[in-house]
């Protein structure tokens, strides 16, 4: 352990089995050189073309983070959309429940035959974007965002990271924005910040319990060059739990 001071603890632990449909909130994540562990199988597209949800762009997927995601033991996908029960995906009966939410035929596939069934008869889709092994977002931010902000609602949610901290807030700043290059302990794990997340529309969409804002990510514009926490490379990997310190290394 080294002698730098504890900047804060981990709050907060997300994995998105799905991509931009709701993430799983879990008390511990196991984090590899290239990703969480169960981060980012599987993709939902519209089933008339293949073309990838884009809640960030088009209306007509807006709804989509609101349909939950969990993974099993087995690493079986289950989704459920808002008022329905756990279906198995991808399959037959969870395309037709997450079909008729949406109101048009979508589709929920794994990104490559590694994420996909034994027995998964279906077409594969490709993820949209390479993204890096941990995002990494800190309350203190979310208190500079509030401050900027007082009528929205900061939630971590709106932001997707993998891990919140837990830190004091820092007057005028958005505190890891300023880490890029640095190196951080995150209990046993070890990484490196390697560039600020910059924000889209994404962040703006209602989710259960806060509705539309388009104030969220003007003022990220505004005061912090479009971004909010920080993407993060894996120099050492671990299983991180909440309650786990930071500190820089």
């Amino acid at each position: 352990m080294t002698g730098e001071a504890i900047l804060g603890t981990v709050s907060q632990l997300w994995r998105y089995p799905a991509s931009s449909l709701a993430g799983e909130r879990l008390d511990a994540i196991s984090v590899g050189l290239k990703t969480v562990d169960g981060d980012r199988l599987f993709g939902l597209v519209d089933a008339s073309d293949g073309e990838i949800a884009r809640p960030d762009r088009e209306a007509r997927w807006h709804k989509v983070p609101l349909i939950r995601t969990r993974l099993s033991e087995d690493r079986q996908l289950e989704v459920a959309v808002p008022g329905g029960v756990w279906l198995p995906a991808p399959g037959q009966e969870s395309d037709r429940a997450v079909s008729a939410f949406l109101g048009f035929d979508a589709s929920i596939r794994p990104f490559g035959s590694q994420n996909a069934a034994p027995l998964y008869p279906g077409p594969l889709t490709e993820a949209r974007y390479a993204k890096a092994p941990i995002h990494l977002l800190t309350t203190a931010s979310l208190a500079r965002l509030k401050a900027l902000h007082p009528e929205g609602t900061p939630d971590p949610r709106r932001f997707r990271p993998n891990i919140v901290v837990d830190m004091d807030p820092v007057e005028g700043a958005f505190p890891e924005t300023e880490w890029i290059g640095r190196k951080l302990a995150v209990g046993d794990l070890r990484l490196t910040v390697s560039e600020p997340c910059r924000r889209c529309g994404f962040t703006i969409i209602a989710q259960d319990g806060f509705d539309t804002d388009p104030g969220i990510l003007r003022n990220l514009v505004r005061h912090n060059a479009h971004n909010l926490g920080v993407y993060c490379t894996v120099d050492r990997p671990a299983r991180v739990g909440i309650g786990a310190p930071m500190r820089f290394v």
